[in-house]
This record gives C-alpha cells, sequence and structure tokens, in this order.
C-alpha cells in the first residue's frame, strides 16, 4: 500500500503497489520477469472495509517475459485476489454469490455492493460451475419446463449476402431432477426439444443412464421421444399435476360441446352449465353439500346426454385412482375408492 487519502467529497481512496515476486511471474511459461515495461492504473473493487467502501487504485507493473520462445511477450502483475483480466476481488465475487445463494434478488446484491447485476451473475454463474459436479445415479428421473421471461429477437451475426440474420431466443429450460433422492436439481438446459433432453442425457455416464428406471415427465412429445431414443429400458410416467390438469381441460371442453350442440351458442350467465363452470374444477372433497347439490342438478336438468356429468365423474376418478397410488396404495383399490367418492353424490331428487 502506498497511501490512503480521501477526497473533499469524503471518497476514500486506497492507492496500492505489489512487492510480491509472484506477481511478475509469467502466466504461460511461468518464469519470474525482472525486465519492467511500463505501469498500469487499474481500479478492482473489493468489500467494504470497517462499514465503508473505498476506491482502490492498483498501479500495476507491465513485465516483458525474458523467454523469447514465450507468445506471451509482455503480461501485467496478478495476484490471486485479483487475476488478470478481472476487476473485482475473490472475495467480492465469492461475497456476491453466497448473498444469492443465501436467497437474495441479484439486483438487491448488486445495488448493496455497489456492482453491476452482470457482475453479480458471472460471480453467481462461476460458483455454480465450481460447485455442481456430475451426479449420482438415480432411479427415478424427473424432467419438467420452466419459462423465463419472454422470447427476444438477438442478432445473428452477419451473413456471406451481407445481411444480418434475427433468432429468437427461447425463454423455456428443461431441468433434471432426482425424485426418490435428496440431490434435488441435477441440471438444466436450454429449450424444451427432444434435441436439449438427449444432449444432457448423453453427457451423462453411461453408469448413470443404465441406472434410471423411471423418468417422470409431463405430456409432452418432445420429451417422451427423448426418453425412448436415450433411456430405452425406463419407464415413462406422467407426474400427477399434469394428469389432473388434463383431466379438467376434458370437463372444459365437454361442456362447451354440449353447451353449443343444445344451444347452438357459446355459454352465458343465465346457463346453469356455464355459472358452475369452476364448481365442475374444483375436488369433489373441496365442495360443501349445498355446492355439490347445485352442480350436479344443474348439469342432470340442462343436460339430457350426461355427459358433462360423466367427464366430472371421470376427472374425480382419476383424482382418486392418483392419490390412491400416492399414499402407496394398490391399483386395484382405486375402483373401490372410486365408488365411494361418488356415493355421497346427490341423486336426480336430492335439492338443497
Amino acid at each position: 500500500m502506498e497511501r490512503v487519502v480521501r477526497t473533499v467529497a469524503g471518497v476514500k481512496i486506497v492507492q496500492l503497489v505489489i512487492d510480491d515476486p509472484e506477481a511478475a511471474r509469467c502466466p504461460v511459461c511461468r518464469t519470474v520477469s525482472t525486465s519492467g515495461k511500463d505501469w498500469v492504473l487499474t481500479r478492482p473493487r473489493d468489500l467494504a472495509c470497517g462499514g465503508e467502501y473505498a476506491a482502490l487504485q492498483w498501479r500495476k507493473r507491465r513485465w516483458r517475459c525474458p523467454i523469447e520462445a514465450c507468445p506471451r511477450r509482455s503480461f501485467t502483475e496478478q495476484v490471486a485476489q485479483v487475476p488478470a483480466g478481472i476487476r473485482t476481488t475473490t472475495r467480492l465475487r465469492a461475497a456476491l454469490a453466497v448473498a444469492v445463494e443465501d436467497g437474495r434478488d441479484q439486483s438487491e446484491v448488486a445495488t448493496a455492493h455497489r456492482v453491476s447485476w452482470p457482475t453479480v451473475q458471472r460471480a453467481v454463474v462461476a460458483r455454480g460451475a465450481a460447485e455442481l459436479v456430475e451426479p449420482e445415479p438415480t432411479e427415478v428421473l424427473g424432467m419438467d419446463e420452466t419459462r423465463f421471461g419472454r422470447p427476444r429477437w438477438l442478432p445473428d451475426g452477419v451473413h456471406e449476402d451481407g445481411r444480418v440474420r434475427w433468432v429468437r431466443t427461447d425463454p423455456w429450460e428443461t431441468g433434471f431432477v432426482d425424485i426418490t433422492g435428496d440431490q434435488g436439481l441435477l441440471g438444466q438446459v436450454d429449450g424444451r426439444t427432444s434435441a436439449a433432453v438427449l444432449a444432457w442425457l448423453a453427457a451423462r455416464p453411461p453408469a448413470f443412464r443404465a441406472a434410471v428406471k423411471v423418468v417422470v415427465i409431463d405430456p409432452h412429445a418432445g420429451y417422451a421421444a427423448a426418453v425412448r431414443a436415450a433411456l430405452p429400458q425406463a419407464r415413462i410416467a406422467v407426474d400427477h399435476f399434469h394428469l389432473v390438469m388434463l383431466a379438467n381441460r376434458a370437463v372444459t371442453a365437454v361442456r362447451q360441446r354440449v353447451t353449443r350442440d343444445l344451444l347452438g351458442r357459446r355459454g352465458r350467465k343465465i346457463d346453469p352449465a356455464w355459472a358452475n363452470r369452476r364448481l365442475l374444477l374444483r375436488g369433489r372433497e373441496r365442495l360443501s353439500q349445498a355446492a355439490l347439490a347445485r352442480m350436479w342438478n344443474g348439469c342432470i336438468d340442462h343436460d339430457p346426454s350426461g355427459q358433462i356429468l360423466s367427464a366430472w365423474i371421470a376427472k374425480e376418478e382419476l383424482r382418486t385412482l392418483c392419490a390412491t397410488a400416492a399414499h402407496g396404495g394398490h391399483p386395484s383399490r382405486s375402483v373401490t375408492a372410486c365408488m365411494r367418492s361418488t356415493a355421497g353424490a346427490p341423486t336426480r331428487t336430492f335439492r338443497s
């Protein structure tokens, strides 16, 4: 350290020089240089000291490499805390990554440490690359997509015809998780295509792929095709959430189709089927006796075909089947459970 000065505005400036022979070692041939070339002034960012941020000014020496065959003719001083080409200290980058890992927002961390958001993002990526290791084999592998923001159009460089091409970014990412173990998130790739899944599975060792017995996905044809190609021995299962979601969509589709067939138009507020549309999507155990009677009798009175009520009962039977399997019950018990779930349903003569 040369000296510490404070400006009229109250900013503390710490001026530094390095007196370490290792700082003069060539990063390529590892030879210590004694031939100075010139001086360079850099301003690396560091953590606060005593609750106060200081402006660092590092007067670095540029050295000539003494080895003529070395491709690096000259280089600047570097230390472990501030490697070459880095404008933040190692401890600051570690603090940024730990703060984000603890659940703090990246923008808030950047503001608190007086750095930019990209600086925080680079610190998080570097920490993740250092800590993430090859996942252990798992018998049940889960994959699902997550959307981040909106798609954007980015330039793809200048091509042979002199024109700039624009490429649409994919806002979706596919995550791979260990469902039965405690590893959590195993990996994440850009996109939700078969190619993205195949690339991630191909990068895993053969022992990992051979250990997978069941793959849990959402109803996505691309995922299913990738699993059949890369993991032919694994069985494909669809998680209960997406099964129930598809069942609710089927109930809505039946209700809309029956309404158009009977009335020749879309549903309105005066139509009982439309007024009870949310009750049809609600679980049986979450309906009060009065709400169940209103929904049930409304379907019987205004749907002579009984298709809406049949679709709702089928949806509830699927939910009961999923609940029975989730609690370790044998699949054969689902029929009895489904009969019990609809046994308390009101008949045509029941009025609340």
